[in-house]
């Protein structure tokens, strides 16, 4: 008898605590919040693009950087500034550290156009046209945003959420944000977990900071001395002129090893 009131109390207290961990679960999930925009193979890359990469000496990248179809003569990083791999589809690249390897190339860039895609196609957003383009001074709960023309960040813009949140900004214009501007991440919030999918050029200002992944359809530039945790993704260039791109922390870590080449 004792045996089986013993098993009714463990299986009550179970219930019970298996309740509450619901309860708390729930409580802690952001309805707004839309699902991360899948990056496949490219969320490897810190910086991938299309047409090249520009660079004003000295930047320093963390992760991989990569460029296709062009030549890996357009890829204008040195080694020394690169803590990663540096991707090329031919023989071109920066000595002596490029890996000539375009079956990888193929497939990431693959990969960034469709979450750029991904990302366009969110429907449903929970704010439109907000601050009619202009976000500086405000502070932004995880959610969909949605602009029809240009969006500009003239102050500081604030990411307030827990590190599950994601945001998802999708602008039809251009994005450009003011120099010396810094976006701040605040409440645990993970700049892995912020997507900016730009149909016209990115302009970040000189000596600002930058979150987030920039899903572009055409050029990134980041002006002198700015510095981004995130990763730079163009269907064309980026150009960098003494900057910092640090890959966020706990999404697709860049290798630490140089693959072989491979020539298909």
């Amino acid at each position: 008898m004792n045996i089986v009131k013993n098993h009714s109390k463990k299986v009550l207290l179970s219930l019970v605590f298996g309740s509450l961990f619901a309860s708390n679960v729930m409580a802690n999930h952001n309805p707004n919040s839309p699902k991360p925009v899948n990056l496949g193979s490219a969320g490897t890359f810190t910086i991938l693009t299309k047409t090249g990469i520009t660079d004003v000496y000295p930047s320093v990248v963390t992760g991989d950087v990569g460029t296709s179809p062009i030549t890996g003569a357009a890829l204008l990083l040195k080694c020394t500034e690169v803590s990663g791999n540096i991707y090329t589809v031919d023989a071109a690249g920066p000595l002596p550290c490029a890996s000539n390897s375009p079956s990888i190339l193929t497939s990431a860039i693959s990969d960034m156009e469709l979450a750029y895609l991904d990302a366009a196609s969110r429907v449903s957003p929970n704010e439109t046209e907000l601050g009619a383009g202009e976000i500086g001074g405000l502070t932004l709960s995880a959610g969909l945003y949605k602009w029809t023309s240009n969006l500009s960040i003239s102050t500081t813009l604030t990411l307030d959420g827990g590190p599950d949140d994601v945001w998802i900004f999708q602008v039809s214009g251009t994005l450009l944000q003011a120099s010396t501007v810094e976006m701040k991440l605040q409440g645990g919030a993970l700049a892995k977990n912020v997507f900016w999918q730009v149909a016209g050029g990115v302009t970040l200002g000189t000596g600002g900071h930058f979150e987030g992944i920039v899903l572009s359809k055409t050029l990134i530039a980041i002006q002198t001395g700015t510095s981004v945790t995130g990763r730079l993704f163009a269907q064309t260039a980026v150009t960098l002129q003494m900057n910092t791109v640090t890959a966020p922390v706990n999404g697709g870590q860049y290798s630490a090893t140089i693959h072989s080449n491979d020539n298909d």
